[in-house]
């Protein structure tokens, strides 16, 4: 992460009375938005110091370091301005639920229309939490993406070519079945390729959705060589 001066960083910032700016914290994967808190001058040096995630607590009147009693900690991942620069958008990389109830998110009680990540979002953030070590394992106490990872671009290019070829052996078939399974092995070894390469899942919807509208011929023709 490129080295940014706090100081300059803050200048451009509009704050609210109190000297304060309103901080929404999101899981740098899959975009759900974990907590909402808030930040003066000394809270976002020390966030872009320590790569913590460290807010200005209104109630205790003094900085607090997200998980520094719990562990859980925000590990800064990004940072974006909102227009009216008055907010901050924090990407992170939660260490275990953010919500003191023990909740992943904040944001855990629907009122209308809430929206949740998308299943491929919240399988393509297991993986990246296999990729970093943690999470479920099976009875042996091994992980299956742990091992792919180990073994590297050839061990999940072997799977592709795998999962690939018992694909259209499928395809071939009349049970639907079947081909969702094989196809949802397929997307799976891919997201696995993507995470060992940390090519996030939005970059790979950016492309597509850029294609969008367009002749698949015309925007084919029109890749760089």
């Amino acid at each position: 992460m490129r080295a940014i001066d706090p100081a300059a960083l803050w200048a451009m910032l509009t704050t609210d009375a109190a000297g304060l700016v309103t901080a929404v914290v999101q899981d740098h994967v899959d975009g759900q938005v974990l907590m909402v808190g808030h930040m003066n001058a000394d809270a976002l040096a020390a966030t872009l110091r320590s790569g913590r995630v460290t807010f200005w607590s209104r109630s205790r009147a003094c900085l607090w370091e997200k998980g520094e009693s719990s562990g859980h900690t925000l590990e800064l991942r990004g940072l974006a301005v909102d227009c009216d620069r008055d907010a901050l958008l924090v990407h992170a990389e939660a260490r275990g639920p953010t919500c003191h109830t023990g909740a992943r998110s904040c944001f855990f009680t629907p009122v209308l229309g809430a929206s949740s990540p998308t299943v491929l979002d919240q399988v393509f953030a297991e993986i990246c939490e296999r990729r970093a070590g943690r999470g479920v394992t099976s009875a042996t106490g091994k992980s299956y993406v742990r091992s792919l990872m180990d073994g590297g671009v050839p061990a999940i290019a072997a799977k592709l070519h795998e999962e690939a070829g018992e694909l259209v052996e499928a395809l071939s078939g009349d049970d639907h079945g079947h081909v969702a399974r094989e196809a949802a092995d397929l997307l799976f070894h891919a997201l696995v390729g993507l995470a060992h390469r940390e090519v996030e899942l939005a970059d790979v919807l950016a492309v597509l959705a850029a294609r969008m509208g367009r002749s698949g011929l015309d925007e084919k023709a029109a890749r760089p060589a």
